[in-house]
């Protein structure tokens, strides 16, 4: 199988050159797979063209808006803290993951440029790097600190003294650097497996300079195709989509039951008489991993889908082929897009859930609003009143 491209966020599956006329139907069956970077015969521009061209620039702006506002909020002195830090990546990772591939989705797809050849080899780069590899970087970082962010979560709660030594600013820094390599490794490697060639074609009855894909050497005389991108793929089902998913299901199910033991508990503090602080202080930790639970389930619930896909590809490809790859190419371009409509819901849920974040919004952006100092000085988005000693929180 030859795999020759691949999109933002989630790969596109190729087919292989000597399949069926039947199961090339997204290439039309009728002529034969075009031997150069093609856009138009690369994507199923039937959904493409109306999601990314028309749809796209419009939560381009908004998730810039968004997440630019998440990101000065978090930023300001009084709330920042380790767990908000690591929600202000998540917003940058987010942010860039579209925004770096947008001058070129607007290019090929709202100004409809996807049928006309690529050239020179200097953009066909360039619309690798853009398209497919800085994306996935970003969005792989962003799967790693939404783990990072409910772990982070798990220990406040249910392992509050261990978080006065784990969660730190210090390793906090630390773990977003170690994210941020380790996910561009595997995209280092992609920038290096194939070459971009000038090959000449006629269009529009005319001899064009167009740019090929070649497979580069060391992958075919060291690896070969099928065992470089079958270990590729392998490589993001397992630690880019299955390990993050399934640990994020169980740390959510862990932080809801630990969620529904400070209810009960808070429910019999408020039977007792001059508990009313303690009751103030366990209503907001439980605030903020409802919050946090919710953060979790939108990002699985876009995600999951990617990962059944990836994985049926796979399967596909090593063991037997059954997957239509017209289906499965249309499914995770739908996939991707429904990613990117989540990235602007992380902002709605802040504002919908967080007081601490509503109050320091109103400081900063409402004008003539009444400041809360008392109350968003001594609060963060996630870590509760800082004097607090005694709720399931760790005070850092």
């Amino acid at each position: 199988m030859e795999f020759k491209n691949t999109t933002i966020f989630g790969d596109l599956f190729p087919e292989d050159y000597n399949t069926t006329l039947e199961n090339r139907t997204f290439y039309n069956a009728l002529q034969p797979v075009p031997d150069h970077m093609n856009i138009t015969n690369e994507m199923p521009i039937v959904y493409a063209v109306p999601l990314y061209g028309y749809i796209m620039p419009f939560l381009l702006v908004i998730t810039i808006v968004a997440n630019t506002l998440i990101v000065v909020v978090l930023s300001k002195r009084h709330m920042r803290t380790p767990t908000n830090v690591v929600l202000m990546a998540m917003a940058l990772c987010d942010l860039f993951t579209l925004l770096v591939p947008a001058p070129w989705l607007i290019y090929m797809y709202t100004f409809g440029n996807h049928h006309k050849p690529l050239w020179p080899r200097s953009l066909c780069y360039a619309w690798n790097m853009m398209h497919e590899h800085i994306p996935n970087m970003f969005h792989t970082a962003s799967i790693w600190l939404t783990l990072a962010l409910a772990a982070q979560r798990y220990i406040y709660v249910c392992h509050a003294p261990l978080a006065r030594k784990l969660c730190t600013m210090d390793n906090v820094y630390r773990c977003l650097i170690y994210i941020l390599v380790l996910a561009a490794l595997p995209q280092c490697f992609r920038m290096l497996d194939t070459r971009i060639v000038q090959i000449d074609i006629l269009w529009h009855n005319r001899t064009t300079h167009v740019c090929k894909r070649v497979i580069a050497s060391w992958v075919q005389d060291y690896l070969s195709e099928n065992v470089y991108f079958t270990t590729y793929y392998m490589f993001r089902i397992v630690f880019v989509h299955l390990i993050p998913c399934v640990a994020l299901i169980i740390l959510n199910l862990l932080l809801f039951q630990a969620l529904k033991q400070a209810q009960q508990r808070r429910d019999m503090l408020l039977s007792k008489k001059n508990q009313k602080n303690e009751c103030k202080k366990l209503r907001d930790s439980n605030c903020t991993t409802l919050m946090l639970i919710v953060v979790v389930t939108v990002f699985l619930i876009v995600e999951i889908p990617l990962v059944v896909v990836t994985l049926l590809h796979i399967i596909s490809s090593v063991v037997i082929e059954f997957l239509d790859y017209y289906m499965a190419n249309s499914l995770i371009l739908i996939t991707n897009f429904m990613i990117i409509l989540s990235y602007p819901i992380n902002f709605a849920i802040y504002c919908g859930m967080s007081r601490q974040f509503r109050e320091t919004f109103k400081e900063l952006f409402v004008r003539g609003a009444v400041s809360t100092r008392n109350g968003s000085s001594r609060y963060s988005l996630v870590n509760g009143p800082r004097t607090c000693t005694n709720t399931n929180e760790t005070v850092l």
